[in-house]
């Protein structure tokens, strides 16, 4: 009996001893994986999953977290709804209803649920860069707002596939209103308002977002206008946020927009963004589309004996004796000033906006005084028949007073 007493006490220790240690390497195990969880704030967040699959060296797709749950989270976040492909589908009727191609790939029009028609852009299935794009345009406009901006209305991953959801514009491009083969001839108040709206958008993106954000990819065909004609700057793929990207990237861009001094350097700045506005702004003025000579027409045109530059001699044809001038002369010589080959001689946007707006000003007032002259002019040339009729009044009053007489 002593032997088996002896014998239980063993085996209890023994089993003791293993839960004890069992328990403690538990513990030990426990208080090391939250210590991680504390040190990285990373985990505390599903929405920057991204971050934490990049620091584990994971090779999976920076599009995994679209497909996580969060993605909801992101979509509450942003205010930007998330719309599934069935949704997408039958708002343009099984894909359609194509509006265009771009870079990005298709853009189709849609009508959404609730009545809103929509453009939707389809992200090429084989494009590896244009993922980066949607993402990028995704996270900026989700924070980016502005009467000169297009905005960004849903967004959809589903199915393999990535689709942003735009307002509609109902006039298309600007490049397409220049160039196209049934292109609408823009008058000159329809041009210097596009200028004026375009300017207000890059303005806000320069001196308005916080951090400033660099477009990187302004162009005519990225120049959106709706059923007025007021224009909008589209397309954000390519776009940076100055502060937190640096100043420097891969060339990127449109051939015909691109500062020189970027094509050089690699280094991008807000005064990057001014070089490719000055050339839409010669755009507008002459109708050349730039990558069929514009710079060229533009250099000849600078040479003018006067020193002022004969941009006359380059103006759209549709515009000749239809416009102002003084005033073409004004938006041409802060064209130039834009492209200047030196970015610390070319204005800030700032400037740009002010200036175009004084020649709106001033289009404005020279309207308004000649209006008041037509006025004036044609009350005098009532006069003599006002005249007429107060002596033909005063004729019948003398005659009702003899009557009366």
């Amino acid at each position: 009996m002593g032997k088996q007493a002896d014998f239980l006490v063993a085996i209890g220790i023994t089993v003791g001893v293993a839960i004890g240690i069992s328990v403690a390497v538990f513990a030990f195990i426990v208080i090391r994986f939250y210590r991680k969880r504390m040190r990285n704030p990373l985990h505390a967040n599903g929405n920057e999953i991204v971050h934490e699959s990049q620091q584990q060296g994971k090779t999976s797709s920076p599009w995994a977290w679209w497909g996580h749950q969060d993605g909801d989270l992101f979509a509450s976040r942003s205010g930007i709804p998330r719309y599934t492909y069935k949704d997408v589908q039958k708002a343009t009727q099984n894909f359609t209803t194509v509006l265009g191609q771009g870079s990005f790939g298709p853009v189709y029009k849609a009508t959404m649920p609730t009545g809103e028609t929509v453009a939707v852009k389809v992200l090429a299935s084989n494009s590896k860069q244009g993922e980066k794009e949607f993402q990028t345009e995704v996270l900026l406009l989700a924070r980016l707002h502005h009467r000169n901006l297009v905005n960004l209305v849903g967004y959809c991953v589903d199915k393999g596939q990535r689709m942003l959801i735009y307002e509609f514009m109902s006039n298309g491009n600007l490049a397409n209103l220049l160039y196209g083969e049934n292109h609408h001839v823009l008058s000159w108040d329809e041009r210097l308002q596009v200028a004026h709206d375009v300017s207000h958008g890059i303005e806000y993106l320069h001196e308005g977002a916080v951090p400033p954000v660099i477009h990187r990819d302004l162009k005519s065909a990225n120049i959106l206008l709706d059923q007025t004609m007021r224009a909008k700057v589209a397309d954000f793929g390519l776009s940076k946020e100055e502060v937190l990207d640096g100043r420097h990237s891969g060339l990127k861009g449109t051939y015909g927009y691109i500062d020189p001094e970027y094509m050089s350097t690699n280094r991008f700045t807000k005064k990057s963004d001014i070089y490719s506005f000055g050339i839409i702004l010669f755009e507008l003025l002459t109708a050349i589309n730039p990558q069929q000579g514009l710079s060229d027409y533009i250099d000849l045109a600078a040479m003018s004996a006067d020193g002022k530059g004969g941009w006359d001699e380059i103006l759209d044809q549709n515009l000749v004796g239809k416009c102002d001038l003084e005033e073409v002369q004004l938006l041409a010589t802060i064209a130039y000033r834009c492209t200047q080959k030196v970015p610390r001689k070319r204005p800030s946007i700032g400037d740009v906006s002010l200036a175009i707006s004084r020649i709106r000003q001033r289009r404005l007032t020279k309207r308004d005084t000649s209006l008041s002259l037509s006025s004036i002019s044609f009350t005098r040339g009532e006069i003599p028949h006002i005249v007429k009729q107060i002596k033909h009044q005063q004729i019948e009053l003398s005659s009702m007073a003899s009557i009366k007489e």
